[in-house]
């Protein structure tokens, strides 16, 4: 009876737009107590946008974008093509001028272009990391113009020049799907990002999640996952990138975003071809139903299976009958169990 009933809720499922991998992916999600976001194209949209471009060393808007276009169009991270498609709307073409691009996960693109050493990325990868030089007013001064942006720092030849800023929206009904899968018993919902601390504040406190980390890099997100394993909680982890991959392996159930890459997708035990949140919640309700169905089932099969053995014992019925009576049993309950998933 129970593997009719998850044939049809995998059915079902791959009908709302989710692919379950296997059928203990159910019983995993059902059970699991913690969530983990990341933020980019899970929380907020797969599509994030430029708003504004800052110079700081005289150079002009559009040759900032240009070179940062010409920099960022090898890779297809979403903040890379946000920077692309700005600069195509802006009509600003670019010849490649710069040598072979050095991708840096989670960091930032380094380069050579006519000889000068190019880097654009995150602020812990241009001051930290490559040692860029910038006026502490001057980024004070952009730090503030950033207020709830994702800035990206270009620099050549260890000066910064300008800064893009990145707007990455939170996605339609977020609030609404954290709020239901707390409902749901969800304890713990928590958003881990590369972002600065700053813009993952305005995130997580938007999102309503009950906890988030910043700054973080592949490995990072990997350990915590790992540590909140060794707490005890079962842990189902969503993501949609590369970075994402490690963490999504780790844990007791991994979820990607159908507009993902594709790595995450291999790793993944369950893709949900849709980006809205709303399905994880329709999968989390559906997997506490399955579980509920197949706990009342085994214990109906036990009860049934040992009144018919008693009754065949004592010769109140005989064997035939005890046959027939098992396996239209069996067909009942099994009917029972997909009627849900049939309506």
């Amino acid at each position: 009876t129970g593997s009719v009933a998850v044939m049809t809720a995998m059915s079902y499922a791959a009908k709302m737009g989710v692919m379950v991998k296997g059928a203990k992916y159910f019983e995993s999600f059902a059970k699991a107590d913690t969530i983990v976001f990341d933020k980019t194209g899970t929380l907020t949209e797969a599509q994030p946008r430029l708003t504004c471009v800052l110079t700081t060393d005289g150079w002009s808007e559009d040759e900032i974008l240009r070179l940062s276009a010409c920099l960022e169009e090898h890779f297809p991270h979403p903040v890379a093509r946000a920077v692309v498609n700005a600069a195509r709307e802006r009509g600003l073409e670019h010849r490649e001028r710069h040598a072979a691009v050095e991708y840096i996960v989670a960091h930032g693109i380094a380069s050579s272009i006519e000889g000068r050493r190019a880097i654009i990325g995150s602020a812990h990868f241009v001051f930290e990391d490559e040692g860029a030089q910038l006026e502490s007013d001057i980024k004070e001064r952009i730090e503030s113009q950033m207020q709830g942006l994702s800035p990206l720092y270009l620099a050549v030849d260890g000066k910064v020049v300008g800064v893009l800023g990145i707007e990455d929206p939170l996605k339609p009904g977020v609030r609404e799907a954290i709020a239901d899968l707390h409902a749901l018993g969800v304890k713990h919902v928590i958003m881990l990002t590369g972002d600065s601390e700053r813009t993952a504040a305005r995130i997580a406190r938007e999102a309503g999640v009950d906890e988030f980390k910043a700054e973080l890099l592949p490995e990072d997100k990997y350990a915590y996952v790992e540590q909140i394993k060794r707490e005890g909680r079962h842990v189902a982890m969503v993501g949609d990138g590369v970075n994402d991959s490690p963490a999504l392996g780790l844990a007791d159930v991994g979820l990607a975003m159908g507009g993902g890459s594709d790595i995450a997708k291999e790793v993944a035990d369950i893709i949900l071809t849709d980006t809205d949140l709303a399905a994880i919640v329709r999968l989390r309700r559906m997997s506490q139903g399955l579980i509920d169905r197949l706990t009342s089932s085994y214990s109906k099969v036990m009860l049934t299976n040992s009144a018919l053995l008693a009754l065949g014992i004592t010769g109140t019925i005989a064997p035939q009958a005890s046959s027939l009576l098992h396996n239209g049993s069996t067909i009942a309950y099994s009917l029972g169990n997909a009627k849900a998933y049939l309506r």
